[in-house]
């Protein structure tokens, strides 16, 4: 056999053995992500409260208990949350938000929260429902409107050329 076909059988063969690995991880992360989930419906609470703030912050700057930033590993303290001030009550509270949920949020309002701890995991309009934030655009999307536009826009350069050189013929 050629070097070159050994080289690539093992490469292959490195390959499905990386694979069936990521495989059992991960079946095994969404196993403790069922596990979470279901901890945290269970502990969860349904608060009104008014927004005041909403941003995502690193996790020192963010104003939640010093026994929270201790317990969170080492790596998540770098990394930015989104984090919500609110009144709950006549306190006002640190709290973060789910990442699904963090958008619909709608600041110096007030909402219905379904609250699992410092975490808030769905959001509901107290007067009627939430407007939904539009998303963010990629640049194809952009693109598709702009050509959507500028087609629209030669369409009626058209249509008002042809009905002169109609009234022109009479």
């Amino acid at each position: 056999m050629h070097p070159v076909t050994i080289v690539l059988l093992v490469i292959l063969a490195i390959l499905i053995v990386g694979l069936i690995v990521l495989y059992f991880l991960g079946k095994k992360a969404q196993k403790r992500k069922e596990e979470q989930d279901a901890q945290l419906a269970a502990s969860a609470q349904t608060v009104s409260m008014l927004i005041i703030d909403k941003k995502r912050m690193r996790l020192k700057e963010s104003g939640l208990p010093q026994i929270v930033i201790d317990q969170t590993p080492k790596l998540m303290r770098r990394s930015k949350l989104p984090i919500v001030k609110a009144k709950v009550g006549p306190k006002v509270m640190s709290l973060i938000a789910d990442e699904s949920v963090f958008d619909m949020i709608p600041l110096k309002k007030e909402v219905k929260a379904t609250v699992s701890g410092i975490y808030i995991t769905k959001v509901t309009g107290l007067r009627g429902p939430l407007e939904r934030p539009e998303g963010k655009k990629n640049w194809r999307t952009k693109l598709r409107e702009k050509a959507a536009s500028a087609n629209k826009e030669l369409a009626k350069e058209k249509a008002a050329a042809s009905k002169e050189k109609g009234k022109k013929k009479k």
